[in-house]
């Protein structure tokens, strides 16, 4: 079951945690009936109970559904090392939402759920994870550790970011890639959430993006985006004022003026970003806030496994 369909459901919920483990039970469940079965060390695969077993291991959930006994089946723990990055610049808080919108359709809301949602998953496999949060300044480091309060922590400051009120803050993606990447030094996967909005030129971003990789680490970056107006530039055709929330620089036009080639363009840099993330082995996935939670799930199994 697509985890989209649930939306409604899981809205309910405004503490991060529950909703973050919602969305990982929802994804666990249509794990069985998935190519990722037997991904997880913790829940992915199960053995019939035989009589005279331990019954620490079974599972009743899966009795309850089934009427039979299984046990889960527990592999070696991995002991994977995850830091997730967080931009928090102003142009991440946006769309500015409306009364009944959730908070995770907005940039940093649906990163900040995506991340605790892996580090729910993290937390189940007994994997360490990490936490950078950078604007026009490095505003947080916590390095990689597994413990309950190490856990807590990072869940809190996720949460402030939702409550912070929006400052006008820039982009300094190069400068704080460059000081993340020195503070890694034990092999790790790096999870990248960004708009990636960064002024100056794309190979300075580039030479950051593949700096992050030294010493053998694996680089994904979610490329967080409002897919109707970032991408397909979709407004009525009103006069309007258009405002950079991190410059604040004007502008006055009509979006169907502009719409084609505000398309064309965005196209070409989202193809080169692409095009330079697969020549330097760095996995690059385009997702919409308030959506794709399933598609953060996968990829980071997908990629864990390749990790080895």
């Amino acid at each position: 079951m697509k985890i989209e369909s649930q939306i409604e459901k899981i809205s309910s919920f405004q503490h991060l945690e529950l909703l973050a483990n919602q969305v990982v039970e929802g994804f666990i469940s249509g794990m069985h009936k998935s190519p990722f079965h037997g991904f997880s060390a913790e829940f992915a695969e199960h053995k019939v109970y035989n009589s005279g077993e331990s019954t620490k291991h079974i599972d009743w959930k899966l009795f309850a559904k089934t009427d039979r006994l299984y046990t889960k089946r527990f592999e070696e723990e991995t002991n994977l090392r995850c830091h997730l990055i967080i931009d928090n610049s102003s142009s991440m808080h946006y769309p500015k939402l409306q009364d009944g919108q959730q908070f995770f359709e907005s940039k940093i809301g649906f990163a900040v759920l995506a991340s605790a949602v892996l580090m729910n998953l993290l937390k189940k496999q007994r994997d360490a994870v990490g936490l950078s949060v950078y604007s026009d300044s490095y505003e947080y480091y916590a390095p990689e550790k597994g413990s309950e309060r190490h856990h807590r922590m990072l869940l809190n400051k996720l949460e402030q970011l939702l409550a912070e009120p929006k400052q006008s803050k820039n982009t300094d993606t190069v400068t704080f890639l460059h000081q993340i990447a020195e503070k890694m030094h034990r092999r790790s996967m790096i999870i990248l959430f960004t708009d990636m909005f960064q002024p100056g030129n794309e190979e300075a971003l580039l030479n950051a993006l593949q700096h992050l990789k030294h010493n053998k680490h694996k680089v994904v970056l979610f490329h967080v985006i409002d897919n109707k107006t970032e991408l397909s530039f979709d407004f009525d055709n009103t006069p309007r004022k258009f405002i950079d929330v991190e410059s604040g620089e004007e502008v006055n036009l009509f979006a169907d003026n502009i719409k084609e080639e505000y398309e064309k363009r965005a196209e070409s840099y989202f193809k080169r970003l692409s095009l330079t993330c697969a020549q330097n082995r760095i996995k690059y996935v385009p997702v919409s806030a308030g959506k794709n939670f399933e598609k953060i799930l996968t990829t980071y199994l997908v990629e864990k496994q390749m990790f080895g």
